[in-house]
């Protein structure tokens, strides 16, 4: 079926639902989601679900998304304390909306990934190399950070002796600042968006390409292994978050470009409420595991191996349910 066609056959079910939501929305009474509530909504998702398997254009998809999480939100109005929200927003809303903005999250990894890839094999072949990205005295303080003799790996000389608890926040502070600048300088168009995610696979990558030329590797990767899963993959999603504001700027259809960046932010910002969640954790890993000396390189690997995986688990398959189809 064309698009055309989809959108004449159902608009009226769809401007009806939009009706009924700004009623309940502008109610300040809690109201029980009834059956024909509850049929309407599941309805959205199976438009929303066949929108997107046939590839129709954002400008029906978006306002279809908006549709479904409005939806969601009144359908569990009664419960809508915040520890329910936002473990329904673990659960279930942030994969999804991970995988429905696939397009600029597989730019983002690609461009990531791919730039960190690149420039480790590069080092790694030719050490010089390193200099033209990171100097002489970071190169040094990374060498210290990842000496085999070093009492806590990953930690600069200045911090060698802070707790578990101030390291923690440290690097909070640390990860959520290089995700909040690639995701705001997605508003100069994508550009800084697109700048960001290079330049930091670069540098993370030539850092790694050198640790492991010089003999490194053993402390090295043993300590990125199990919070890159989620440190990693929030910078990518946070970068995705920012090209999604740039496209809004770049190319707005037929709304106003101002409108058009309106909308993205919504969905942006949900991303980025996902990217904090992930950065957190990752916080949590690095300070109080991956410093740890005392766990065998093998025991490290093995417990990376099984946290990208859930990582990916996660992203790909949480919150494919019933109520909300993707």
């Amino acid at each position: 079926m064309k698009q055309s066609q989809f959108e004449q056959h159902h608009q009226d079910a769809w401007q009806q639902f939009s009706q009924r939501l700004d009623a309940l929305e502008r109610s300040r009474r809690r109201h029980e989601a009834g059956d024909s509530f509850t049929q309407a909504y599941r309805q959205i998702c199976q438009h929303l679900a066949l929108a997107q398997e046939r590839g129709y254009s954002s400008h029906l998809v978006e306002p279809l998304q908006q549709l479904a999480m409005r939806g969601h939100q009144q359908l569990y109005r009664h419960r809508s304390q915040f520890a329910a929200q936002l473990l329904a927003f673990v659960l279930a809303d942030f994969p999804r909306l991970v995988r429905a903005e696939w397009r600029l999250v597989t730019l983002a990894l690609v461009l990531f990934f791919g730039s960190l890839i690149v420039m480790g094999l590069l080092v790694y072949g030719y050490p010089d190399l390193i200099y033209s990205v990171v100097s002489p005295a970071q190169v040094s303080e990374m060498e210290s950070m990842y000496d085999p003799a070093a009492r806590r790996i990953g930690q600069a000389a200045e911090r060698a002796s802070s707790t578990d608890w101030l390291m923690f926040g440290y690097y909070i502070m640390h990860n959520i600042g290089i995700a909040f600048q690639t995701f705001a300088s997605g508003l100069l168009f994508g550009l800084g968006s697109l700048f960001f995610l290079f330049f930091n696979g670069l540098m993370i990558g030539a850092v790694a390409g050198h640790l492991t030329d010089v003999g490194f590797g053993q402390t090295f990767w043993p300590f990125v292994v199990g919070h890159g899963a989620f440190e990693l993959t929030a910078i990518a999603l946070a970068g995705a978050a920012g090209l999604k504001l740039g496209w809004a700027l770049l190319a707005p259809g037929p709304m106003r470009r101002g409108e058009a960046l309106r909308i993205a932010a919504k969905t942006s910002v949900r991303l980025i409420g996902g990217v904090m969640l992930f950065l957190l954790i990752a916080a949590f890993i690095e300070a109080y595991w991956s410093s740890m000396t005392w766990p065998q390189p093998t025991t490290k690997y093995l417990v990376g191996a099984a946290l990208w995986a859930l990582v990916a688990s996660y992203l790909l398959f949480a919150g494919r349910t019933a109520h909300a189809p993707d």
